[in-house]
């Protein structure tokens, strides 16, 4: 088996340490911990920072957009050498990053990106957030190969562009396919606690019987949701099929256990390619693509998900 392959291959192992990043300092405003792919994030993200020898200036912004603005506010004011910003809301920045371009700040976005002139931060390290929900779309339209199926859809945080993107995405897979139809959809927030209130609301309006397929935009909502499907008396991966995007560990144990049956992985490095960009930057003045694309994979039923849950779980998840 090539599981380690498979890891590596996802980015999830530390970078060697960069000569021109040792002793920069780096600001980093997070969204939060919504998630525990969130949570992989910022600890991948730490251990990074620490292997190249880069102070990292962490904040938590409690999925607020305004905590992030006084964060990068804060950074600007401290004079750091750069900034990480992971955005909870894809518009509202052009003034905090004019701010910043000002003070001759480079700032990278990961895992999203902002509705702004590009001319206003380096680059975004992410992956194609519609290519996920593609991705979703086309297994569950394969696996039903032609038979009916009313889905109910968790949305993220709405107007974040993980929850506009992954939708899009998902009905683009699913456009040609008439017998798939998402009779109910609403957002979960990212969260496995509204994952499991929204789904239950899903369960109580449509009866189990009358759901095919549960799409969540991300793990935790649908770690979430198979809680309440569990809870109303019908099998999550059987009775109602699961696909969901992140690749966390516990979906990896939930696919194990035959309670959800796929998931698209979004890989929890984005600060290594972030890192290895200020590097050249700082080293001869190269300047970036506008977009850094990370690789998605499809894990499902075939592949040994136990295996790769204890792998991943010492992550930070």
């Amino acid at each position: 088996m090539k599981l380690s392959s498979i890891l590596l291959a996802s980015a999830l192992v530390l970078a060697p340490m960069t000569a021109m990043a040792a002793g920069k300092t780096v600001g980093f405003s997070q969204i939060g911990s919504e998630s525990g792919w969130r949570a992989a994030e910022t600890t991948v993200t730490k251990q990074q920072a620490e292997e190249r020898g880069v102070t990292l200036k962490f904040a938590d912004a409690q999925q607020k957009q305004e905590n992030q603005i006084k964060a990068l506010r804060g950074f600007i004011a401290q004079g750091v050498d750069a900034i990480f910003l992971a955005p909870v809301v894809a518009t509202g920045w052009d003034s905090v990053l004019e701010e910043a371009q000002d003070a001759e700040i480079p700032v990278i976005l990961l895992d999203r990106k902002v509705d702004a002139d590009p001319s206003l931060y380096m680059t975004a390290v992410t992956s194609d957030t519609v290519y996920e929900g593609e991705v979703a779309g086309k297994w569950l339209k394969d696996k039903m190969d032609g038979k009916d199926c009313r889905i109910v859809e968790l949305q993220g945080t709405t107007g974040s562009s993980p929850a506009i993107d992954r939708k899009k995405g998902f009905e683009k897979a699913i456009a040609d396919a008439p017998n798939l139809e998402i009779v109910r959809s609403q957002t979960g927030d990212f969260t496995r606690a509204q994952g499991k209130v929204v789904m239950e609301s899903f369960l109580k309006a449509e009866g189990a019987d009358n759901i095919c397929a549960l799409y969540a935009h991300n793990d935790d909502m649908a770690v979430g949701a198979i809680q309440a499907i569990k809870e109303a008396g019908a099998k999550p991966g059987e009775d109602i099929l699961v696909v969901a995007i992140d690749a966390v560990p516990d979906m990896h144990l939930a696919i194990a256990n035959g309670e959800a049956n796929a998931t698209v992985e979004l890989t929890p490095n984005m600060a290594g390619p972030a890192f290895d960009i200020l590097d050249a930057y700082w080293k001869d003045g190269t300047m970036p693509e506008k977009w850094v694309q990370t690789e998605s994979k499809l894990y499902t039923q075939k592949d040994d998900n136990k295996a790769i849950y204890e792998m991943k779980k010492s992550l930070g998840y």
